[in-house]
């Protein structure tokens, strides 16, 4: 019987980044849709550039540099105050449906939840709190405080050493298959949550341990009798 670490991505995982669109489309109309996806994009991609590149900035930085080139892109203006209060918005991304009975059924089993993400550790703690997921989790562990991105093999020790727990007792649980990618490239565990059923998983040499498709399949699969150590 092994007590396992669960660590949640947040963005895409836990948090609709996608929902920003339904305050784009009050401002921009049609465009909504593209200029919300390219956004998204551009802001996993900026963080890439930064890690390679050894020139950290936090992740409120990478966001908004991202609209900044997806307003250019799209041909699409907003003011100052209208960007701001996207930026706002992102503090106020609802939980998927499935997030809290998930995590709370993780839980009854015994086993240990955190939040770990590239997003600033008081920004991830607002916006998951008033989502209702913050109460659940034993940790928020961010990348900021290694100045380090995702997928950088740092980050995934980082995550051991400030859970204290071993790799093959740690599962990180993600969306972004990039991310499910780093995981296991460090020795970790990890699950794919593949919210999108027409979602891809990269074709390299590494695969997830599981694919679910909700939080909820993700308990079903676990239990504190399980033992699901390597």
């Amino acid at each position: 019987m092994h007590t396992q670490t669960f660590a949640f991505d947040v963005y895409g995982t836990l948090v609709d980044p996608l929902e920003m669109s339904r305050y784009l489309q009050m401002m921009v109309g049609d465009k909504a849709g593209e200029l919300s996806k390219l956004w998204r994009e551009k802001q996993i991609e900026y963080a890439f550039r930064r890690g390679l590149m050894g020139r950290y900035e936090p992740f409120t930085v990478c966001t908004l540099q991202a609209l900044e080139y997806a307003l250019k892109v799209t041909g699409l203006s907003l003011s100052d105050e209208q960007q701001q209060f996207l930026m706002a918005q992102y503090q106020q991304l609802e939980a998927y449906a499935d997030v809290i009975p998930g995590i709370e059924s993780l839980r009854a089993q015994g086993h240990r939840c955190v939040a770990f993400s590239n997003g600033p550790a008081d920004k991830v703690k607002a916006l998951l709190a008033n989502a209702g997921v913050l109460e659940l989790l034993d940790d928020v562990i961010s990348v900021d405080e290694i100045k380090r991105y995702k997928p950088d093999p740092a980050v995934y020790l980082h995550l051991l050493q400030r859970t204290a727990s071993r790799a093959g007792n740690t599962w990180l649980i993600s969306s972004n298959a990039w991310d499910v990618m780093g995981a296991r490239h460090a020795g970790l565990n990890a699950a794919w949550v593949q919210r999108d059923p027409a979602a891809v998983f990269d074709f390299w040499d590494i695969s997830p341990d599981k694919t679910v498709q909700t939080l909820q399949n993700l308990a079903e699969e676990f239990s504190l009798n399980s033992g699901f150590e390597k």
